[in-house]
């Protein structure tokens, strides 16, 4: 089987090009990444080597480009990653996210149906479906919430998932969909809350808490969603959504504070700033239907998730602070230059 993931150098494709590379030997994974400013190659670092996988350069919306990596490698399996991902920027610059996030995921569909793809999977998000309100905690996001975005980030992955299940309806093409609640774990972008957090925490620098600190998120662990796409794209139905959820509901503040607590770092570092606009309440995942017909669990409940966590930030403080320096962008041209 060879399997196109587009997006591997980012924090989640990344952890999936890991878990495909060393669980499946005899598979070739093949890494698509244009290596915007959170692609980082160092990420790779531990599977660059290794005889099943290989990196390849490149825009997901340029569609010579694609079109013609299809024809060369005959893909079995695509996972498309490829996101801006960060809803602070999609705020900034709405334009870029449209032409990822819509645009790029329609001329992957479009090569998918002209060779043959067996299963394209889309990597989406729970912030498609909007938000839940902080007072009923009884609700969950389930397959059937109707999409209700609040940022031009998740209006752009709700456009993307839409055409998705408009190539199965009309072409037929073998398509599954995740969407999943926050990710956590190792090589998250230090822009994100968690590693935010962990580093300014760690260079006594005030932590920025959006509001009050109220927001309400679900935390997955990247492997427990790294082990989820891998089901559903070998034993998922054709034609369905899948939600990931971890069932570890936190609220920033929450998460902020448990932080501090495991570097014992002083509370005073926090640091209450203006909320951002539209900044979703509560987000809270179902997993039910991937439980019950894949039989998928997550591995980590958030105590035990976070503490391996931040310890790994600890024991890999090159690899963020190289992101942190810029140091990071130079590894693409150490590396593959000269090959």
């Amino acid at each position: 089987m060879k399997v196109l993931v587009t997006g591997g150098a980012g924090f989640i494709g990344g952890n999936f090009v890991h878990h495909m590379v060393n669980k499946y030997p005899d598979y070739e994974i093949v890494n698509l990444d244009l290596l915007t400013y959170a692609g980082n190659l160092e990420t790779l670092k531990p599977v660059e080597n290794k005889p099943n996988y290989k990196f390849v350069k490149g825009d997901i919306a340029d569609r010579k480009f694609i079109f013609d990596l299809f024809e060369k490698e005959k893909f079995d399996i695509v996972v498309n990653f490829a996101a801006e991902s960060h809803v602070d920027r999609s705020i900034e610059n709405p334009e870029i996210f449209v032409k990822t996030n819509v645009l790029g995921t329609t001329t992957l569909l479009d090569a998918s149906k002209e060779f043959n793809v067996k299963r394209y999977h889309q990597v989406s998000t729970d912030e498609v479906y909007g938000d839940l309100p902080l007072d009923r905690p009884d609700l969950f996001f389930t397959e059937e919430t109707p999409l209700h975005t609040s940022s031009p980030y998740s209006s752009s992955k709700a456009s993307a998932d839409l055409f998705v299940m408009a190539y199965y309806r009309t072409f037929g093409l073998p398509v599954t969909i995740s969407r999943c609640s926050n990710n956590y774990g190792p090589y998250h972008f230090p822009e994100k809350l968690i590693p935010l957090m962990i580093s300014r925490a760690l260079a006594d620098e005030s932590l920025p808490v959006y509001g009050k600190g109220e927001n309400v998120r679900d935390w997955l662990h990247v492997h427990d969603h790294c082990e989820a796409i891998d089901l559903i794209i070998h034993k998922g139905n054709v034609g369905e959504v899948y939600n990931v959820g971890g069932h570890n509901e936190r609220t920033n503040l929450e998460v902020v504070k448990t932080i501090l607590k495991a570097l014992d770092k002083p509370e005073s570092l926090i640091s209450y700033v203006t909320d951002r606009p539209g900044h979703d309440l509560r987000y809270a995942i179902d997993p039910a239907k991937l439980e019950n017909e894949l039989g998928w669990k997550p591995e980590y409940t958030f105590d035990t998730g976070i503490k391996m966590t931040i310890d790994w930030y600890l024991n890999n403080r090159d690899w963020w602070e190289n992101i942190i320096s810029g140091e990071y962008r130079d590894y693409y041209e150490k590396m593959y230059s000269n090959r």
